[in-house]
């Protein structure tokens, strides 16, 4: 599998990563050591995870995932292979996940990061985010307490997840003024299929609209992009679920089935490819904990789409 450098970074990831929302609940042990290697065997080599996941499982919890991964790399001694993305800074979920409310407060980084470094039994990780944004907190206090942590080496890059682009700017910003280290990636929602709900103005999460990818064609910031497969939407049979369920969506499945059946691929696999078509770095998620559709979706990494057939999957008039 081809690896993709993150622009002004030394990190080689796979074109497809890895997530691991449900290692530790859904799947664990001797089975997710299993689908983990068969990633690595394919040729992956990034993986995503959270210090929250999965607090809504109540016979997992927090930590799950990443103590999950740091057993499973540790079993396989592969390490060395990996590229680790987590991520800290989330605001409290429900009763398995409380919080302060001051959630980004340096001191409240520095603490989910410590834990995340021990549950991941690892002495730094590649790529940190902060899960959510708080705009409470001024930009400076936040990169300042990050770019403590990369000197310390605790971390090697920082991220931001469901950030807003003014706020990214404004970070990134701050960190050019003063020779810090920027955000380098942003996690977001992205798919074929777009959700069917408002962003508001003090969002949880957030999900790629047309000016957000202008503003990453404008910048070259890479997304690391979840719920990439829109939850099953494109697999046959598909499982819709009510964010996805309208009729662009409909419409625009259909078109990865009129184009997958020209290409010799399957729905799902052209949707991820979609993404990967676009003006920037894209690298999709897989949220999958079942083997066979782990390489089923593995095939869109040798999957290429001409922007022409990007726009036309989008609702363009024409596929070239």
């Amino acid at each position: 599998m081809e690896r993709l450098t993150l622009p002004g970074t030394t990190l080689s990831v796979s074109p497809i990563c890895m997530g691991l929302g449900g290692f530790g609940a859904r799947i664990r042990g001797a089975e997710a050591e299993r689908l983990l290697a068969t990633y690595l065997e394919q040729g992956g080599n990034f993986v995503d995870t959270a210090h929250c996941y999965a607090c809504w499982i109540p016979d997992a919890g927090a930590g799950s995932s990443e103590r999950a991964l740091g057993e499973c790399l540790r079993s396989l001694g592969a390490r060395e292979q990996v590229v680790i993305g987590t991520k800290g800074g989330h605001t409290a979920f429900g009763e398995g996940y409380p919080r302060p409310d001051a959630f980004l407060a340096p001191e409240r980084i520095a603490l989910d990061l410590a834990e995340s470094l021990e549950r991941l039994q690892t002495e730094q990780i590649e790529l940190y985010y902060l899960h959510r944004d708080d705009p409470r907190v001024p930009v400076g206090e936040i990169m300042d307490a990050l770019n403590r942590h990369i000197q310390a080496r605790a971390i090697r890059e920082i991220a931001a997840s469901n950030w807003s682009e003014a706020r990214m700017d404004a970070a990134n910003a701050y960190a050019a003024e003063r020779g810090l280290r920027p955000f380098v990636a942003s996690q977001v929602q992205w798919s074929l299929a777009t959700p069917a709900r408002e962003i508001g103005p003090d969002p949880t999460t957030r999900y790629v609209l047309p000016e957000t990818a202008a503003w990453h064609t404008r910048t070259g910031m890479p997304i690391i992009a979840y719920s990439s497969a829109a939850g099953g939407f494109f697999a046959d049979p598909p499982r819709v679920s009510a964010q996805y369920d309208t009729p662009v969506n409909h419409a625009r499945r259909d078109r990865a089935h009129a184009l997958a059946a020209e290409l010799g691929a399957t729905p799902t696999q052209v949707a991820l490819a979609y993404l990967r078509a676009q003006a920037f770095p894209v690298v999709p998620i897989l949220g999958t904990v079942n083997r066979d559709h782990l390489l089923e979706e593995l095939g869109a990494a040798s999957l290429r789409l001409t922007t022409a057939q990007a726009a036309w999957l989008e609702g363009g008039e024409k596929r070239l």
